[in-house]
């Protein structure tokens, strides 16, 4: 039996938001150990920067993130600081 090779993967340009979104999430890896986690924060701020998403205060405490050395308010923070550096 053979398996077919994954398909290939498309790399988001540098200046979309969402490569920024998630480049942000990236950076918060010292405090967001679980890469699924950083998945899945970076997916719920990419719809709170196009309109459709909770704020991050909201979604740092929804998300049920395994946090390390940080508090969700100081990660919000951290996190809000980092988009408004994010051109649209």
């Amino acid at each position: 039996m053979s398996t077919l090779p994954s398909p290939a993967t498309k790399e988001f340009g540098s200046s979309t938001i969402e490569k920024q979104v998630y480049s942000l999430t990236e950076n918060l890896k010292e405090f967001l150990p679980v890469m699924n986690d950083r998945n899945r924060l970076g997916y719920a701020l990419f719809k709170f920067m196009t309109g459709a998403g909770d704020e991050p205060l909201v979604t740092v405490k929804r998300a049920k993130l395994k946090l390390v050395g940080i508090s969700e308010v100081e990660l919000a923070k951290k996190i809000d600081a980092g988009l408004k550096n994010i051109k649209q």
